[in-house]
């Protein structure tokens, strides 16, 4: 962070002195302007529902121009990482700032696939849940638990805790959110291969059985691993400033990490790609492809409160960066499991096609985001919708740690303690 050459002048009209704040400049986008004075010298703080325009931190980490459509980890486009590195390299990037080198990535790769198991009596903490219970009630709860299992590595403020509560957490949540579908379907948990990659055990656990052995689908792992690296951080987004805010208070690293999962759980952030498959199927009921001009329309009409998921994103002004290569995906799964015609992948399709063609949501800049084509992934490859949500977390999870370790390591971070606009009764007394 440094001082830009301009300041930003406060001035007031009812004659109370002008003050002048600092600004600083990133190395891109846009400046910031240095509040933290504000109160000490006006009496006032600023109003800024949601936080849309104020930089809670500095960050190294992810970088997003919403406009250019535009996403980079560390400085590499994502489109760069998706194409040439895979997701353990992508998290040793995120955590470390630098891709591995070499041994470095065999050392890394290593070490994460060593740390998969979980202690085993996780399985009877598991069994405390209902089988009918939300995936993301049972991960919550399961991630939360580990601090208790692993209460070697809980102090937030010790660097070597930090690095290996990282690696136990990469390592241990593709196993926890297979084990919560395993435990929903009523399936023996699949304990984890070391020797196979990151993405292909993560399948073999959810769909492998002890009754025969489970042969990984390159397409298939290829596709897990995109997903992964797509979702693995997205800058200071609803969750993130979630996990920041909880371990600002000194928390240990687990239960920051579960108050992230907590928060992805929501429709409007990581369940995203679930509202839009439940669309998908809704329309399907209403008569499929022949209906989607009719539901289309009902979009186009904001008294009908219709509306369209999986379009547009709160950051991107242009196309979803992400959603490109999830679409490339999504055509090569689909080809590899012979769903090319599946009605609801059909209706996707056209969905995607008016989209991208009508004048009404190209104007509006409403292109398919990447929750879009995931969802459609996930279920092509047999992961549950109400599943969709896990695999979000299991893959934002480094991206939640390294902003964590960003955060503790930044000589300037205090606990978070939002101001409010009081509209409350003002002092009154009890009469009685």
């Amino acid at each position: 962070m440094k001082l830009a050459e301009n300041k930003a002048t406060l001035s007031f009209s009812d004659g109370s002195p002008s003050i002048e704040m600092p600004v600083y400049s990133g190395n891109i986008g846009p400046d910031v302007i240095d509040i933290r004075k504000l109160y000490a010298q006006s009496g006032m703080f600023t109003y800024d529902p949601g936080f849309l325009s104020t930089a809670s931190c500095q960050s190294a980490i992810t970088y997003i121009d919403g406009d250019k459509g535009e996403l980079l980890y560390r400085g590499y486009p994502i489109e760069q990482l998706a194409n040439k590195a895979d997701y353990l390299d992508t998290c040793y990037l995120l955590l470390n700032g630098e891709l591995p080198v070499g041994q470095q990535s065999k050392d890394f790769h290593k070490l994460v696939n060593n740390h998969t198991m979980v202690n085993e009596q996780m399985q009877f903490f598991l069994r405390g849940f209902r089988r009918d219970a939300h995936p993301m009630a049972v991960l919550t709860g399961l991630v939360g638990a580990l601090s208790a299992f692993y209460h070697d590595s809980t102090d937030i403020n010790n660097p070597e805790h930090r690095h290996i509560a990282a690696i136990r957490l990469i390592a241990k949540m593709p196993t926890l959110v297979s084990m919560a579908y395993k435990y929903g379907v009523g399936q023996p948990f699949m304990y984890p291969r070391n020797e196979l990659s990151y993405a292909g055990n993560f399948l073999r656990m959810m769909f492998g059985t002890p009754c025969e052995e489970y042969k990984v689908n390159p397409v298939l792992e290829r596709a897990m691993d995109r997903i992964f690296i797509l979702h693995a951080d997205h800058e200071q987004n609803a969750s993130t400033s979630t996990v920041r805010l909880c371990g600002s208070s000194g928390t240990n690293p687990f239960a920051a990490i579960a108050a992230g999962v907590a928060c992805l759980w929501g429709p409007a952030h990581g369940g995203a790609n679930e509202a839009c498959l439940n669309m998908l199927e809704d329309i399907q009921k209403m008569g499929g492809v022949s209906k989607v001009g009719e539901f289309m329309s009902q979009v186009k009409d904001k008294n009908s409160g219709v509306k369209l998921m999986g379009f547009g994103h709160r950051v991107y002004k242009n196309y979803d960066p992400r959603a490109k290569l999830m679409q490339e995906t999504c055509d090569e799964v689909l080809k590899e499991l012979g769903l090319e015609n599946d009605p609801l992948f059909k209706l996707a399709k056209e969905l995607e096609r008016i989209a991208l063609e009508d004048e009404y949501f190209v104007s509006r800049k409403l292109y398919p985001n990447v929750d879009f084509y995931s969802g459609i992934v996930q279920r092509a490859i047999g992961i549950p919708v109400n599943l969709f949500t896990g695999i979000f977390a299991l893959a934002r999870t480094v991206g939640w740690i390294a902003q964590l370790n960003e955060m503790i390591s930044d000589p300037e971070y205090k606990i978070g303690r939002p101001r409010q606009l009081f509209v409350g009764s003002p002092r009154r007394d009890v009469q009685r």
